[in-house]
């Protein structure tokens, strides 16, 4: 079973062009080995050719590379193990990827290859189709932004605070009105005792005179 970093089947014959021109390379121009060292040289724009072994454990090792390839227009193929990558860049262990910088006397094999994989290799995104899709995902993001203060003012306006809560409540109840029932007001108690005065006046008036 294939690994999902396989993006396409490489013919036995472009597998073979690739070794091969990867063994020239390595004594007549420049080749960088290993995953790691692939990497930099395809973000540095220098490889000119990236192959990539198809039993690497774990994946993730290489699933980064076909990918970095396609967004930087590097032609990229597969072989079928890791141990003739090594062998075929005179390394006596295994090698998970190789990207061939100056092709040196392997210019030919290395454009063959190049131009074979170019049918198979999935095509880059166009740049107006990627510009619209990283529009479309600000466009959405802004109006996430927009939506969430007009929650938030709308969520104040609804709060009514304590203060306006309760002075209605008071205004009901008749906050500065006097309470019914309650005591009369102290003028009203000295109006009172002033209009009893005059009643014990008259009863002594009243009252017969001793001769």
């Amino acid at each position: 079973m294939s690994k999902s970093y396989v993006k396409f089947e490489t013919p036995a014959d472009v597998k073979a062009k690739a070794l091969e021109a990867i063994t020239v390379a390595a004594d007549t121009g420049r080749i960088r080995k290993g995953a790691n060292e692939a990497t930099k040289s395809i973000e540095s724009g220098t490889a000119t050719l990236v192959v990539i072994a198809e039993d690497v454990d774990p994946e993730e090792v290489v699933m980064h590379l076909p990918m970095l390839c396609t967004e930087k227009n590097i032609s990229y193929c597969y072989v079928t193990t890791k141990k003739e990558l090594g062998t075929a860049a005179g390394l006596p262990v295994t090698c998970a990827a190789i990207a061939i910088e100056k092709p040196g006397n392997a210019a030919e094999l290395v454009k063959s290859v190049q131009e074979k994989v170019a049918k198979h290799a999935p095509a880059k995104a166009a740049p107006s189709e990627a510009k619209k899709e990283e529009k479309k995902h600000e466009h959405k993001h802004d109006e996430k932004k927009e939506a969430a203060p007009a929650e938030a003012t709308a969520a104040k306006g609804g709060a009514q605070s304590p203060k306006a809560t309760r002075e209605p409540d008071a205004a009901k109840e008749g906050k500065h009105a006097p309470a019914e029932g309650g005591a009369p007001a102290p003028k009203a108690k000295r109006d009172e005792k002033k209009a009893g005065k005059p009643k014990k006046e008259a009863k002594k008036e009243a009252a017969p005179k001793k001769e």
